[in-house]
């Protein structure tokens, strides 16, 4: 299966100020088969070190500088190590987090040799670790679900994809194309961007095996809470866990959790959660300017799961949830759609920067407004709705044109791809004219480049 992350790594490959590069991401986001493949497709040989499955390297790499570590390993798998035409590929360093700080050496000495470091649960030791992290001296690549559109090449939609690729609003865009790929967009709700279950999905087309895989996958995410420290509660933590998904799109409420638990121990189980990659807060931001993250509200927030297909998973939705009703707004109250959207914002940056997305929530006495997510784009401040039928109140997005003057807002449906001259009507306020551009669901990994269509 092809990942839009490869092209990064080919320019990695080539660059003249190449570093090692470290892959985050939660577990099984697939970390290690994006090396693998990189690796086997473009360099002659591969080395692979696991740290977590052979503890007889942990002292070659703790110990030896990193020429004789080099040895050490071509005497082990029985295969040279040339610079140029090996790739080194370092599995489940957090088995070893002093293998982070060893990777300034490898740089520093051995600029020439591709190195490729991964491993999950990383963020813990980076908030742990007593060693010196090599700053400068390595890179990494931010790594989540595979996208909508990464699930159409791997399911024989290229020519679909295509089309997508070269849609523009000048073009029409046909009922039967949107269809088709409107029930594109629903399957891939249930079974979400967890590489296995999409690779099993585009082999079997069975649903029933799927929703196997992603119930391996949860219990895997609760079996490694016993990882997370010794001073995690696992059972509050598999509390939370299951708690999240069912608040997807919400405000979060520490008492709609659990009423009984302090909210500085959920506050604490959230952060847990949060350094596994498991889930991710989007905070409110008053988005008056850029950067969004400058007026950030860090008691105001909502959060995402890792993975739409996990969601449902979780909420126990099929298939038949999904694909017999026309209107998503009646499963879970439209969270399915927002965790979709939020998802590929998340990731919707280079794969360098970390992930980062933003909501907006102006709370008046007697009323309330909210914003789904706050997107930049260059130096224009957009707001995105996401609107589970084709149709839907935009009074939240009139209140926020109306205070931050904006020009341009994006809406995401079901219904056909649009733009219309709109204009705010609130009471007591000036009427403002924006551009809104509605797209379908399934164009969100075309959104940035239509919104700079029309700028």
């Amino acid at each position: 299966m092809k990942r839009q992350a490869l092209k990064y790594l080919n320019d990695w490959k080539d660059s003249s100020n190449r570093k090692p590069i470290v892959i985050r991401g939660a577990r099984q986001v697939g970390k290690s088969y994006l090396a693998r493949l990189f690796g086997n497709s473009n360099f002659d040989n591969l080395i692979e070190v696991n740290f977590e499955n052979d503890i007889g390297v942990h002292n070659c790499f703790k110990d030896l500088q990193p020429k004789e570590t080099i040895d050490f390993l071509q005497t082990k798998f029985k295969q040279r190590i040339i610079p140029g035409k090996t790739l080194l590929f370092l599995d489940e360093i957090q088995a070893l987090p002093i293998v982070l700080a060893k990777l300034r050496y490898f740089y520093e000495q051995l600029p020439e040799l591709h190195i490729i470091a991964a491993g999950s649960l990383l963020d813990f030791v980076l908030a742990e670790h007593d060693f010196s992290m090599p700053v400068g001296r390595i890179e990494y690549l931010h790594l989540g679900p595979m996208t909508f559109e990464e699930y159409l090449l791997a399911t024989n939609n290229e020519i679909t994809l295509e089309h997508l690729h070269n849609f523009s609003f000048g073009n029409k865009w046909f009922e039967p194309a949107h269809q088709m790929l409107i029930e594109e967009f629903r399957k891939y709700c249930i079974i979400g961007g967890m590489p296995e279950a999409v690779a099993n999905f585009a082999q079997t087309e069975s649903y029933f095996e799927v929703n196997k895989i992603l119930e391996s996958i949860l219990t895997n995410y609760i079996d490694d809470f016993n990882k997370y420290g010794k001073k995690i509660d696992t059972v509050l933590m598999q509390k939370v866990f299951t708690k999240i998904p069912l608040l997807v799109g919400q405000k979060i409420k520490y008492v709609n959790i659990d009423r009984d638990i302090n909210s500085r121990i959920l506050s604490d189980a959230l952060n847990n959660l949060e350094l596994a990659k498991v889930i991710n807060r989007i905070y409110h931001t008053n988005a008056n300017g850029i950067p969004l993250g400058a007026e950030i509200n860090y008691k105001r927030f909502k959060t995402l799961f890792l993975d739409v297909g996990l969601l449902c998973k979780s909420c126990n939705l099929d298939i038949t949830d999904i694909i017999d009703i026309n209107d998503l707004s009646l499963v879970n109250s439209g969270a399915i759609c927002e965790q979709f959207v939020g998802q590929h914002l998340l990731y919707d940056f280079p794969f360098y920067q970390r992930p980062e997305l933003h909501c907006w929530m102006r709370q008046k006495t007697g009323t309330s407004s909210e914003i789904d997510y706050v997107i930049q784009q260059g130096s224009n401040i957009i707001p995105v709705e996401v609107k589970a039928g084709t149709t839907g109140s935009l009074k939240s997005l009139q209140v926020f044109v109306a205070q931050k003057n904006t020009k341009l807002a994006l809406r995401l449906n079901s219904d056909l791809p649009s733009i219309v001259e709109a204009e705010s009507n609130i009471k007591d306020q000036e009427k403002k004219k924006y551009q809104l551009v509605s797209l379908p669901f399934y164009m969100i990994g075309q959104a940035k480049r239509l919104l700079k269509e029309v700028e």
